[in-house]
């Protein structure tokens, strides 16, 4: 169990139950055992969501994406280490992609475990599930069908709103139609209409928002504020605004 010992003491909370802690269960083996006696002893709130619990819940998610079209692909894989290696270093990417591993050897409950994130996790963090969730489905090139309809039922099941899911999906495209969803607004809105809106998403995908789960989920997060930057800018030079 040493492999994983980084997040134990880290502290899993509540992905130490329900449908995630069935899914890891094997891979963390003797440690799920007692898991209320845990759970008591770090004294861990029901709604506390621990760094632990969103790096499991992300590996299960990323699992699932990956699994739906019903091919794994290396480039699927090199982007998941990547991104662990990018934000967590080379230790905890390794952890990070045996668990990866040996969930993707399991069948997964997308509906039920994505209601158990809905139930435990604040809206911020899952919206930064979701970026990722497109980050990785997009990391061939293209997003398959199978891939967009799993991450789209994730999102429904984790209570996702509509627009906000619309939002973040439009922050992978590059043109100005997308650019104009990502602020949650259409190509007919006035000039201050469109400021009052960047502001209201600037807000909603501030990096602070997942500062509690650590800087390196906070750098993380900050690439999906960059995009809305970005798709800002697009249509501000669209407009020819300053």
């Amino acid at each position: 169990m040493a492999k994983f010992g980084k997040w134990i003491a880290g502290g899993l909370g509540w992905a130490f139950l329900g449908p995630i802690g069935g899914l890891i269960g094997f891979a963390l083996g003797a440690m799920v055992d007692g898991q209320d006696g845990i759970m008591t002893q770090q004294g861990l709130k029901p709604g506390a969501t621990t760094q632990g619990d969103f790096i499991t819940s992300l590996v299960v998610l990323m699992a699932a994406v990956m699994k739906s079209d019903g091919r794994i692909l290396k480039s699927e894989l090199d982007y998941v280490k990547e991104f662990f290696v990018r934000s967590f270093g080379i230790d905890q990417a390794q952890q990070a992609t045996l668990l990866l591993r040996s969930v993707l050897e399991q069948n997964i409950p997308v509906e039920e475990v994505s209601k158990q994130i809905g139930q435990r996790m604040d809206y911020s963090t899952r919206l930064e599930l979701i970026h990722l969730l497109f980050g990785i489905s997009k990391a061939d090139g293209l997003v398959s069908p199978e891939e967009l309809k799993t991450v789209e039922r994730i999102a429904y099941y984790m209570g996702i709103k509509t627009e906000d899911y619309n939002s973040i999906k439009s922050l992978f495209s590059d043109n100005l139609e997308s650019a104009y969803a990502a602020l949650e607004v259409t190509s007919d809105v006035s000039d201050d209409e469109l400021k009052k809106a960047y502001r209201k998403m600037a807000v909603k995908y501030h990096p602070d928002k997942v500062a509690y789960l650590g800087e390196e989920l906070k750098n993380q997060a900050n690439e999906k504020f960059q995009q809305l930057n970005a798709a800002y800018e697009r249509i501000k030079k669209a407009r020819g605004l300053n």
